[in-house]
């Protein structure tokens, strides 16, 4: 492209960090219909089709910005993913292998649940995995609630068990779904 001449890519910014690619305010309680917005409106901008008649490494790097603004915007959706992007951008580790251990009680707990969850599956009981699973679904409404209390308040220290707490409970959350595919389907 000429000195001078306008780049005819719209406005992101060059960023791993899913908030910034976006140009949405990092926080964890996320306005889910300004997500979709900005996500339509960039992938209507990058949208191939504009590009059919540009130059191949044009197209290519209308693609490659497609794919970021889509794997942004996937990250941004998914409570686990989201609560990583902000604490990756507060400087805190994240990943399971850097993360402390859960605590017992939580490891007790999911135990118990998961030996619930097969047993109401080995019976068949549509009613008891599907209570199981709205019980564990009400658990993570209060952890992602705790989560944006503590990404609010700077209560750094609170983050990675709340994330942690947050990983199990969609983990079981998956199992219940599997079981219910395998029950009902």
């Amino acid at each position: 492209m000429a000195a001078g001449t306008p780049s005819p890519w719209p406005e992101l910014a060059v960023s791993a960090d899913p908030f910034t690619l976006l140009g949405l305010e990092p926080r964890f309680e996320l306005d889910a219909a300004a997500l979709e917005q900005r996500h339509r409106e960039l992938s209507r901008a990058l949208h191939p089709d504009k590009y059919a008649q540009a130059p191949a490494a044009e197209r290519r790097m209308a693609l490659s910005r497609a794919i970021e603004v889509n794997e942004a915007a996937r990250a941004l959706r998914d409570p686990v993913k989201r609560a990583e992007a902000l604490a990756r951008r507060a400087g805190i580790a994240v990943g399971e292998t850097v993360e402390p251990k859960p605590p017992g009680a939580l490891l007790m707990e999911m135990m118990e649940s998961r030996e619930a969850l097969a047993e109401a599956t080995a019976a068949r009981d549509v009613a008891a995995v599907t209570k199981l699973g709205d019980g564990v679904r009400a658990r993570q409404r209060r952890v992602e609630a705790e989560l944006a209390t503590a990404f609010e308040g700077g209560e750094a220290s609170r983050v990675l068990p709340l994330l942690g707490e947050l990983r199990y409970l969609r983990r079981f959350l998956e199992e219940v779904d599997a079981f219910e595919e395998t029950l009902l389907g």
